[in-house]
C-alpha cells in the first residue's frame, strides 16, 4: 500500500488533530497549508509549528489571494466577525465567516499536490457536529469531491483513485480532543480564532473559540489557548 498522504493542515485544532492521526497511522506526511490572505496570518505560523512538531516529510505554505474576491469576514475586514452566538445556535445558519468555496479550492490544490506527490490519500479535517455550518463541511460534499478526484485525475483514469479521509466528520470537538490528547498533540501551540489580535491571543468570542472553549470543558481538559482576557 502507498503510505504517502497529503493532509490540509490550516494550524488550528481540527487538522492539526488530523495530521497527528495520520502519522499514529504509519502515514509519510506531506502537509498543506492555505495562505489565502485571510484575516489573521497567525494560524500559518501555527501551521509551519505544528509541522515541525509532528515531523512530517514535507510542508507547502501555498499563497494565493482570496481577500481579491472578499465576501467572508475571514478575507474582507469591512464585515465583522460573529460573536457571543449561543452555542445551540451555532450551525443552524451560515455565518460570515463562510469563505466562498474554500474547501473546494483547498481540496482541489490538494489533489493537485496528491499527483505530483504520488500520495493516494488526501486528510482533512472537517467537521459535521460541533461546527460552523458550513455546507462545504456535509458528508455529502466530500462524497461528491471524492467522486470528482476519481473523474479529474490521473490516478483516478487508471483506476487508482485517491481517498479522501476525513476521520473528524462525525466526532464531537470533546471527542477531537480527547483523540489528539491520546495522540500527543500540543494544542497551546495551534490556533482556531476567527479574530485573533496582532499578538496573537484568541478573542475568545468568535463561534470558533466558542466550539473550542467548549469542547475542552466537555472532554473535562485544560484549554492552553492564549485568551485575550485571561
Amino acid at each position: 500500500m502507498n503510505m504517502n498522504a497529503v493532509v490540509l493542515l490550516s494550524g488550528g485544532l481540527d487538522s492539526t488533530t488530523v495530521c497527528a492521526a495520520a502519522k499514529a497511522e504509519g502515514r509519510d506526511v506531506c502537509a498543506l497549508t492555505i495562505d489565502y490572505n485571510q484575516r489573521n496570518l497567525w494560524e500559518i505560523n501555527a501551521a509551519k509549528e505544528v509541522a515541525a512538531a509532528l515531523g512530517v516529510a514535507e510542508h507547502v505554505v501555498f499563497p494565493i489571494d482570496l481577500a481579491l474576491f472578499g465576501g467572508s469576514s475571514l478575507t474582507d475586514n469591512a464585515i465583522s466577525v460573529v460573536k457571543d452566538a449561543p452555542l445551540e445556535k451555532i450551525g443552524l445558519e451560515i455565518p460570515s465567516s463562510y469563505v466562498p468555496a474554500r474547501n473546494t479550492i483547498f481540496l482541489s490544490l490538494a489533489l493537485a499536490f496528491a499527483e505530483t506527490r504520488g500520495a493516494s490519500e488526501i486528510w482533512l479535517g472537517v467537521n459535521s457536529l460541533d461546527y460552523s455550518g458550513y455546507p462545504d463541511c456535509r458528508p455529502e460534499y466530500i462524497d461528491a469531491f471524492a467522486h470528482l478526484a476519481q473523474l479529474a485525475t490521473k490516478a483516478g483514469v487508471e483506476g487508482k483513485p485517491l481517498e479522501i479521509k476525513a476521520p473528524l466528520l462525525y466526532m464531537t470537538k470533546a471527542e477531537i480532543i480527547k483523540l489528539g490528547l491520546s495522540l500527543g498533540v500540543d494544542y497551546s501551540i495551534t490556533r482556531t480564532c476567527y479574530d485573533l489580535d496582532e499578538n496573537g491571543l484568541a478573542c475568545g468570542e468568535c463561534e470558533a473559540c466558542r466550539l473550542r472553549k467548549n469542547g475542552f470543558t466537555q472532554a473535562g481538559a485544560h484549554d492552553p489557548t492564549p485568551y485575550q482576557n485571561q
